[in-house]
């Protein structure tokens, strides 16, 4: 982590007027909560299963909560880290009108985001969602009946199947989110990407979006990205330690 980038990264965020943060799977990784895509992530471990496959498959259907429920008991106790309380502070403060974000693991909301300044491109796991009618249904009702059954339950108000609100492979990406995004990244000054990959579209779009709409870009990710030669400034490093200053201020 260089002092300097880190210091011309402070100089952008305290001017900019209107930020819109965009993180990804690397500031949820200092919390615990494991990346997918990076080598030895959960998808070198396990085949992910397309959403064509979870609505044909009974069996691929039970495979998709088994892993869910897998997870939860492995990363669920995940809290939010140094990343997500400076983007929590951007937003209580006025300074970020939203974050944007490719993970689905609600620690923005445990920060202290509301709900409806959370854009989620991808979707939630932390709650399921019928996929003939859209109602929601928590976690902890599915999980003793699956355990029980060994099948997830049907939805309560239509029978129609239930998924976690995540988008799968093959599903398409939730347009309103989307919209709402894409509005944002026109509209800013300053769009800071936090730990994401910038591999996966058309979410990887946004920041170059931001980029051929006027705004200054910055990118602090472990790793190098697509759009770094694009970037106003790259910063490589943690997230918590490079945000530190704006939580401890």
């Amino acid at each position: 982590m260089h002092k300097d980038a880190v210091a011309r990264l402070t100089q952008m965020i305290g001017a900019a007027r209107r930020l819109v943060p965009f993180t990804g799977a690397g500031i949820s990784t200092e919390s615990g909560v494991p990346d997918f895509r990076s080598p030895g992530g959960l998808w070198t471990q396990y085949r992910p299963i397309s959403f064509q496959d979870f609505l044909a498959d009974s069996q691929a259907r039970r495979e998709t909560w088994r892993r869910r429920f897998a997870l939860q008991d492995a990363f669920g106790s995940a809290k939010p880290n140094i990343g997500h309380k400076a983007v929590a502070a951007w937003i209580a403060q006025g300074r970020a009108p939203a974050v944007i974000t490719q993970n689905v693991d609600n620690l923005h909301q445990d920060a202290g985001v509301p709900a409806e300044k959370v854009i989620e491109v991808h979707g939630n796991t932390t709650y399921a969602a019928c996929l003939s009618c859209g109602r929601r249904h928590e976690i902890a009702w599915i999980r003793p009946i699956f355990e029980a059954s060994g099948d997830p339950p049907a939805c309560e108000a239509c029978g129609g199947l239930l998924k976690t609100a995540t988008i799968s492979f093959g599903q398409p990406m939730p347009e309103a989110a989307m919209r709402r995004a894409s509005a944002l990244a026109a509209e800013c000054d300053l769009f800071l990407v936090l730990g994401s990959s910038l591999s996966v579209y058309p979410a990887a779009e946004l920041p170059l979006l931001a980029r051929r709409s006027g705004a200054h870009l910055a990118i602090v990710n472990r790793e190098p990205t697509p759009a770094d030669r694009r970037a106003h400034l790259v910063v490589r490093g943690e997230i918590g330690a490079i945000l530190d200053a704006f939580v401890h201020a």
